[in-house]
């Protein structure tokens, strides 16, 4: 069973009928034990990256997740859920990640002619087969 966690900061009831509609019983979790016993885990995300990093901080999720991810278990961020586990976030000021991959979150470039923030459907390349992609 995939685990979808409640920190607040996402749309879950969403993440979670889509994990349904391809097969995947999904449930959702805020107790950091049911992180940790997880078979699949979901970190999903909507807002701020401070308040979510806050949030994740008071509800004691923090050392749960970075364990999980540290053991090589199956694992998926998504959008903010995925800004969370690099160093450092430059949104609204300067503030710090969980550090579960090296690197940072900046704004993508305005020369680039790209509207920001952009919420849309695009299409996705990959150089390789990926048990994501499947």
């Amino acid at each position: 069973m995939i685990t979808i966690v409640d920190y607040g900061m996402g749309n879950l009831r969403s993440v979670q009928k889509a994990c349904e509609h391809v097969g995947a019983p999904a449930h959702i979790a805020t107790d950091p034990n049911a992180i940790l016993d997880a078979d699949k885990l979901i970190l999903p995300g909507v807002g701020a990256f401070r308040d979510a990093i806050a949030e994740l901080r008071r509800l004691q999720l923090v050392d749960p997740l970075l364990e999980y991810i540290r053991a090589d278990r199956p694992f998926l961020g998504i959008c903010l859920g995925l800004q969370l586990l690099f160093d450092v976030s430059f949104e609204d000021g300067e503030w710090p990640g969980l550090s579960a991959f090296e690197g940072d979150v900046v704004r993508s470039p305005s020369d680039l002619g790209l509207k920001v923030a952009h919420m849309g459907w695009n299409s996705l390349q990959t150089a390789s087969e990926s048990p994501l992609m499947a």
